[in-house]
């Protein structure tokens, strides 16, 4: 279960991607076929927060804006997730993935081996529509999936943070994604998958995202928000996380839309570079090993961009997809990707490195976590400032290993 795979799937067919810009957003399956036992129930870890954890969906549609991908398509319309603290559990557990989308999502990166249908039956920890907890309002999460993953990728990171008191929405980017069903049984695959004629593809993708997130803020803020059923979200604490494509995409939004105060990049390339002028507010790279110096150039170009509170954190054996939940639910099923992180450990890491990014900048609470490596997680890697830099964090920077 890579980011992409080279075939995709479109009505039911297989198409071979031939766009140079597309396949450099490419990332290789490692070990496609699993090994499947039909008692495998695939299962995403318990959140540690004291909250239980409610889920909703919402069908949002941007009348203002055509699809930049099918154009036929009319208006931009999104499908997106809500998780947030409840005030207690459901008595209905909310769907990973439909048996069809789990299918399309397989075949499209290659996973053979296995029941088509096994990724619907992942067990979540959120309760589709639980009363939310009352109270204050809450900070808000954006999440954005990696390019042809649903939002559902990001789902044990969202039900992490919204059991500690955040409101979260991952957003579905309607047409990058192997499925994205919307309310009606309609399902729309992965049309800028097969887009060979897109001249920078890269950046086009990631100016839709922030395009798309604006108008997500847009629904979900102020006066007139679509979510009334839930907690009122705290416009002034807003940030946003993003794996691959999703990482990249969070520069970005943060650059257009001034109410993403601090961004977090999950092992994505830079496909649009940060201006010269630089971005001033809290960013976080965090990556597998081969994202060190020198391993992608867009991270080392843009560090030097970035002006404000910053961090770039590295993961020994980890693999692309291990700051999502595929990299702990392959595992599940048989399906090897290459890394070294086992059991849950790939998401242990990522919630709580991201959950102490939040809680600094949106909380401004401490986090002694992001100051220096920790012997509880000794797979993290600083890339740090000398100590001659500023609090800015700028000029050279250092590697440091806990050993």
């Amino acid at each position: 279960m890579s980011a992409m795979s080279s075939q995709v799937t479109r009505t039911g067919r297989f198409t071979r991607v031939g766009s140079a810009a597309v396949a450099g957003l490419l990332a290789v399956v490692c070990g496609a076929s699993g090994a499947f036992a039909s008692t495998t129930t695939p299962r995403l870890p318990e959140p540690t927060g004291p909250h239980p954890v409610g889920t909703t969906s919402l069908h949002l549609e941007d009348v203002t804006r055509p699809d930049p991908w099918v154009p036929s398509a009319g208006t931009r319309e999104l499908m997106v997730t809500l998780w947030y603290p409840a005030k207690a559990p459901g008595r209905q557990r909310a769907r990973y993935l439909t048996p069809e989308e789990s299918e399309l999502v397989l075949a499209g990166t290659g996973v053979t081996g296995v029941p088509p249908d096994v990724l619907s039956r992942t067990r979540t920890n959120a309760f589709t529509d639980a009363e939310p907890l009352g109270g204050r309002a809450l900070p808000l999460v954006v999440l954005s999936p990696g390019f042809t993953w649903p939002r559902s990728s990001l789902t044990a990171l969202a039900e992490e943070l919204a059991s500690r008191g955040y409101a979260v929405v991952g957003v579905d980017h309607t047409y990058e994604n192997f499925a994205t069903t919307f309310p009606d049984g309609r399902v729309a695959t992965c049309a800028a998958c097969v887009l060979e004629d897109v001249e920078d593809f890269g950046r086009v993708a990631v100016e839709s995202r922030a395009a798309d997130i604006s108008f997500v803020l847009d629904e979900l803020t102020g006066p007139r928000q679509r979510w009334r059923a839930g907690p009122p979200i705290d416009g002034s604490r807003i940030a946003m996380a993003g794996s691959s494509l999703g990482g990249a995409s969070a520069g970005e939004a943060m650059l257009t839309d001034p109410r993403v105060l601090a961004g977090v990049n999950l092992d994505g390339t830079m496909f649009k570079p940060l201006p010269e002028s630089g971005l001033s507010r809290p960013w976080l790279f965090f990556g597998q090993e081969a994202a060190g110096p020198g391993g992608d150039p867009s991270w080392d170009r843009d560090w030097e961009r970035l002006t404000g509170w910053k961090l770039w954190l590295l993961v020994t054996g980890a693999v692309h997809a291990s700051f999502t939940d595929y990299d702990l639910l392959a595992r599940q099923i048989g399906v090897d990707l290459g890394g070294d992180l086992t059991g849950t450990r790939s998401a242990e890491i990522t919630r709580r490195y991201v959950r102490a990014f939040f809680d600094l900048h949106l909380r401004g609470e401490p986090q002694h976590l992001l100051d220096a490596p920790s012997a509880r997680y000794p797979e993290v890697v600083f890339r740090a400032p000398t100590p001659d830099d500023d609090g800015g964090r700028t000029g050279v920077a250092t590697m440091l290993r806990l050993r």
